[in-house]
């Protein structure tokens, strides 16, 4: 899940929560927010804080930790998210015009 707000800030901000209910191996963790962080500096997004959740489980303790599989479904995922996010803010990468001057004729 992706949550947004607009920011003042002439860039945008990311925070990263994965639960260790849905992800019980801290490898597992670690990766998601490595891929998260990766993808959100190549994105370009607009002036917003972005908050990335885990909304279901990726995986358990039986399987590996990480998988290349897991990996690419989380690139393709949050690719999925961010452009969407990009596509109804505005032109991505690029800060709202400022307001007009007060007291200005």
């Amino acid at each position: 899940m992706l949550y947004t707000r607009l920011n003042q800030l002439p860039h945008a901000r990311l925070g990263v929560v994965v639960a260790k209910r849905f992800a019980p191996r801290a490898v597992t963790r670690n990766t998601i927010k490595r891929v998260t962080r990766e993808l959100f500096r190549t994105t370009g997004l607009p002036p917003l804080d972005c908050v990335v959740r885990l909304a279901r489980p990726v995986n358990s303790k039986d399987g590996p930790a990480t998988t290349a599989k897991l990996k690419a479904a989380l690139r393709v995922e949050l690719a999925r998210l961010f452009a969407a996010q990009a596509k109804l803010s505005g032109k991505p990468g690029l800060p709202p015009a400022p307001p007009p001057l007060s007291g200005a004729p």
